[in-house]
């Protein structure tokens, strides 16, 4: 009867080792994941971060193909009225010359105006 308890313990004894093996390799596991997650963690932050700073700069570089956008028209319409000031002068039609001349001065203005604000 002895043997039997014994033996009993000792295949006890052995599923408890076994048990305690694979209880510490889940836990280096688990421990190994846990560091995986969070090495994750810190990649998505730093992802984010980038991510958010392109934003910006997209933005910023939208504002200032706008910006760059309305000078163009607005130098162009310039052009137009001192070309058209040029071939009024030319065909000696003073007065429309001065009405353009006005008009150049009144876009001129409003575009300084614009600026300051």
């Amino acid at each position: 009867m002895q043997w039997r308890t014994w033996q009993t313990h000792h295949q006890q004894r052995k599923r408890l080792k076994s048990v305690n093996r694979r209880m510490k390799r889940l836990r280096v596991e688990m421990k190994e994941i846990s560091e995986g997650q969070r090495e994750i963690k810190v990649g998505q932050k730093k992802v984010r971060e980038k991510f958010e700073a392109i934003e910006l700069e997209c933005e910023e570089l939208r504002k200032e193909t706008i910006l760059i956008t309305q000078q163009t028209a607005n130098t162009q319409i310039r052009l137009a009225l001192m070309f058209q000031i040029l071939k009024a002068r030319q065909n000696q039609e003073l007065d429309k010359a001065t009405i353009l001349t006005h008009a150049l001065r009144d876009l001129i203005e409003r575009g300084n105006q614009q600026r300051k604000l």
